[in-house]
């Protein structure tokens, strides 16, 4: 039996509501797919079964001759039966890691279900191995597991991990949050530098290279779902900059502006210096208005990206808002992205999967965004999907892929219409 938590609507007239049930969502493990490409130091072990091992390497594409950086150490029947002293197992792994991967300076050991089903402390062996291997190598854990958290979640748990061990800022500075790919940072880094803003970013591509952060650093979050990162900074002194996400042309250049009212940058330089992207964006955006508006939308929780982007669809490209669906609902982080939607749209937080079924059959959406495991079924049955997840993996954010992010939704409006000609 599903419980369905009414919740007052915000005050910009959003329906919000809560509703338990089962859901359908990968787990914090998914997200060593994007970081270890990241941080190009650093190696991800998960401490896990051979279907945490299966999981990584499927989502993530990696053929068996590859070198990625990430692994799992796996727990098996001797281990679960106490025939063998796991600790003792996890430090024979690391070390025969450490001399086969010495390029290594950052270790995670990454927590799964079985591995906090059994109690492993990973905490402490990353303690005690850190303290063996330093100053060469630095040992952190977090936790990947799935219960009760969704697959961004592994990153937002990854860079909490991170906070505690950044170095003490003497300066007051610019902290952009949220892992990025290596080519949307840098167009920013440009963009805060015109703008005379001194701007760092976490995670950085290097352990070595990671931002200092006290009293005086104010942080722009780039993802939604960083909601223990962000509480880490906070403890730290970081002020979060209030602001919303940076998806489109509208939404970049209210999070830049955020960054610029913060240091005092004029008004007429912010103008001059966002103009020429925000009206590259623009004209890209323009090229898919025709597909997108007027259609029907339906959001399945998945990523917590959910409220950006059915506002960058409902205000730069036209569609309709049946229902958006998210896992977890930070009201502050998203106070702006609420004040954005359509006055009455239903917002549901945590969202029962078999009643949003109904909601989404007996709605017909022209596109329902939903992940992997409904996306199939719902193609039989005649609707047409887009899998949430290939928005984390895919550049979205800033001027230059306002345009990619509006064809990720195009794309599969296009594939159906071709497919019924």
């Amino acid at each position: 039996m599903n419980a369905h938590a009414p919740l007052p609507a915000t005050e910009c007239g959003v329906a919000v509501r809560a509703e338990h049930g089962q859901r359908a969502v990968f787990c914090g493990l998914t997200g060593i797919v994007w970081l270890h490409r990241k941080i190009q130091d650093a190696f991800f072990l998960v401490v896990g079964s051979r279907t945490c091992a299966h999981l990584i390497q499927s989502a993530a594409g990696v053929m068996i001759f590859a070198e990625p950086r990430f692994a799992t150490a796996i727990i098996d029947e001797r281990d679960l039966a106490g025939l063998a002293d796991m600790n003792e197992e996890l430090d024979r792994v690391v070390t025969r890691l450490i001399e086969r991967r010495p390029d290594i300076r950052l270790l995670f050991l990454v927590g799964s279900c079985p591995s906090e089903v059994i109690k492993l402390d990973l905490s402490r062996a990353a303690q005690r191995l850190s303290r063996r291997l330093a100053p060469d190598v630095r040992v952190l854990n977090y936790s990947g597991s799935g219960i009760e958290t969704t697959f961004t979640q592994g990153e937002d748990a990854c860079l909490a991990s991170l906070v505690p061990e950044l170095p003490e800022a003497a300066t007051d500075e610019l902290l952009v949050v949220g892992a990025l790919a290596d080519v949307v940072e840098d167009q920013f880094a440009r963009l805060f530098s015109d703008l005379g803003i001194a701007a760092h970013f976490l995670p950085a591509r290097r352990a070595g290279q990671m931002p200092a952060v006290g009293r005086g650093t104010r942080f722009l979050l780039a993802q939604p779902f960083l909601a223990d990162t962000a509480r880490a900074l906070e403890e730290r002194g970081g002020q979060r900059i209030a602001a919303p996400f940076p998806l489109g042309a509208e939404g970049t250049t209210v999070w830049l502006r955020a960054a610029a009212e913060a240091f005092g940058v004029d008004a007429a330089r912010f103008e001059a210096v966002t103009a020429p992207g925000l009206r590259r964006s623009r004209q890209a955006l323009a090229a898919y208005a025709e597909k997108l508006a007027g259609k029907r939308v339906f959001f399945f929780p998945d990523s917590q990206l959910e409220v950006p982007l059915a506002r960058f669809l409902s205000r730069e490209m036209g569609a309709e808002l049946i229902e958006v669906g998210t896992p977890y609902l930070h009201r502050g982080h998203l106070a702006a992205e609420l004040e954005w939607l359509p006055g009455g749209t239903a917002v549901v937080e945590g969202q029962s999967l078999d009643d949003g079924l109904d909601r989404c059959r007996a709605a017909r959406p022209d596109l329902t965004v939903c992940g992997l495991g409904l996306a199939n079924p719902l193609e039989a049955e005649g609707l047409t999907t887009k899998w949430s997840i290939e928005l984390l993996f895919t550049p979205i954010q800033g001027y230059e892929q306002a345009g990619d992010l509006a064809e990720l939704f195009a794309r599969p409006l296009d594939r159906r219409a071709r497919l019924e000609v």
